[in-house]
């Protein structure tokens, strides 16, 4: 039985396997669509909400969304055979009825201002939004430019920060308000679809659109190779008893033809974008960035556009495995499971179209075990691909590097590699400043949008600090290879790693 961290989680869960079920029968139409609020929500009664009403448009909305329609639009009838994303479309969506609409203002004045008469806080205010009235401080919000200067200088401590989590954690200030509603909005041309502000909101009023209901049809009905793709993280989103090999039997009792270890491709990427920092070395260039983490590789092209062509041209994990795939069999189906709602996006990029299908999350995946009533510990034991522990590796923030380095010494390749790892949009923020003009203090930036690496990617089932533990130690078993393996990196000798740029 699934245990789930927070009622959020088990909410989105339900919602899931809920459509997982209907796709399954094929029977998605507005009549059944408009019954899971109340499968779900059932009684008169609230648990979470102000009323029972809000909690099943709540679920209505999570329901649409999960059926890759607009949230806040109308029901209609979906076409499960049809893949709805395009190129440069947005991933992640507000839930109007979930948005809780906190309070706007980021710095007001509390009950503890003494109205003293230094007036630091008046003082430091650069721009005039600090006024006294009745002897005690006010801030004028048409004026605030949210500098935090007036919360600084009062020694009372009187000044209160409040910024919603979904803004404060946005790295591209993509995520805003609505003056009027009060309701958080997104700019899609600022939206590098990472997740961050879906993870961090707790009202789950922000979530990833979805294409389990297309992946569970294609399933139930057998009519095609259906591979899937796991990414490294994987390991640390089951218990620490199920082994990987139950869970590639797990997938496959869903009916995928097989499952492919990311980390494979990982290991082919590690040794093509190592190649490609030696040949930009030797050419004069002054820094590379790395290309396997799609917000990361958004979040240049967004804020940092004159960077753009220190980006690897090396295709991601995901795309190198999914190109294999294809490769061996051209008319299969290939579906990545993974954290990242990134991913979702970089899927259907122009220049790596075609190597996927489709992109599904953890929490999608552990819908379908569900809704096809799979038990990861009833399942058997079987062989995996033999991916290395470095391709492993990349499922956290440094594994990247630390496969390039082991390739640089295990080949004894002469470069100065300078590596400098950040993780999460402020680390990713300063380290990028500071190499335009050269003072990142190193020649190669692994970027990973995810504080901690994908291990804590917003589509992820269990949080990073019960996932950490149990990757690391899954990671860290004697069975698992420790070099690159020879025998997956023939197999990707003749496998395109180029991004089609």
């Amino acid at each position: 039985m699934l245990q789930f961290e927070t009622q959020l989680k088990k909410l989105k869960h339900e919602v899931l396997v809920e459509v997982v079920k209907l796709a399954r029968e094929n029977n998605i139409t507005k009549k059944e669509l408009d019954k899971i609020p109340y499968k779900i929500i059932q009684g008169d009664k609230a648990r979470y909400r102000c009323c029972v009403y809000k909690e099943r448009e709540v679920v209505a909305e999570r329901a649409r969304i999960a059926l890759d329609l607009n949230p806040n639009g109308e029901n209609k009838k979906v076409n499960t055979e049809k893949i709805n994303i395009k190129d440069g479309e947005q991933i992640i969506y507000v839930l109007e009825a979930a948005c809780d609409s906190c309070p706007i203002n980021d710095f007001t004045v509390t009950d503890l201002c003494r109205g003293c008469l230094a007036h630091r806080c008046k003082e430091s205010c650069k721009f005039g939004a600090i006024s006294y009235i009745n002897g005690r401080a006010y801030i004028d919000q048409d004026k605030c430019k949210s500098c935090g200067a007036c919360k600084k200088a009062c020694q009372y401590d009187a000044i209160s920060e409040m910024i919603r989590p979904c803004k404060s954690v946005c790295p591209t200030g993509a995520l805003d308000i609505n003056k009027d509603t009060s309701k958080a909005i997104i700019h899609e041309e600022k939206c590098v679809n990472c997740g961050a502000c879906m993870s961090a909101c707790p009202f789950g009023a922000i979530s990833d659109r979805s294409l389990i209901a297309p992946v569970a049809r294609l399933l139930e009905k057998k009519e095609k190779n259906i591979y899937a793709i796991v990414a490294p993280a994987i390991t640390g989103q089951v218990p620490a008893i199920i082994t990987y090999g139950q869970v590639k039997n797990a997938i496959k009792s869903l009916g995928f033809k097989d499952m492919y270890e990311a980390a494979c491709g990982a290991d082919a990427v590690t040794v093509h974008e190592a190649n490609e920092f030696v040949e930009r070395m030797e050419d004069g260039a002054s820094i590379m960035t790395n290309s396997c983490c799609p917000g990361f590789v958004s979040y240049i092209d967004i804020m940092f556009p004159d960077m753009a062509d220190k980006i690897s041209h090396t295709v991601s994990p995901m795309i190198a495995t999914g190109r294999y795939i294809k490769n061996m069999d051209p008319d299969s189906v290939v579906v990545f499971i993974g954290p990242c709602t990134a991913k979702k996006k970089e899927a259907f990029r122009k220049d790596v179209a075609g190597a996927i299908d489709y992109v599904l999350t953890f929490e999608e995946l552990m819908a379908l075990f569900e809704g096809f009533d799979i038990h990861l510990a009833k399942c058997q034991n079987e062989d995996t691909d033999g991916a290395s522990i470095f391709g492993r590796g990349f499922g956290a923030a440094g594994g990247l590097t630390k496969a390039i380095e082991n390739y640089i010494a295990d080949k004894g390749v002469d470069v100065d590699f300078k590596p400098v790892k950040v993780s999460g949009g402020k680390e990713a923020k300063k380290v990028l400043t500071l190499s335009k003009v050269n003072k990142a203090g190193g020649n190669f930036i692994e970027g990973m949008m995810c504080e901690g690496g994908c291990i804590n990617g917003a589509g992820k089932f269990i949080s990073m600090p019960k996932a950490k533990p149990a990757f690391d130690k899954k990671n860290s078993q004697s069975s698992i290879k420790t070099v690159l393996s020879n025998e997956v990196l023939e197999e990707y000798e003749d496998i395109d790693l180029e991004r089609n740029l």
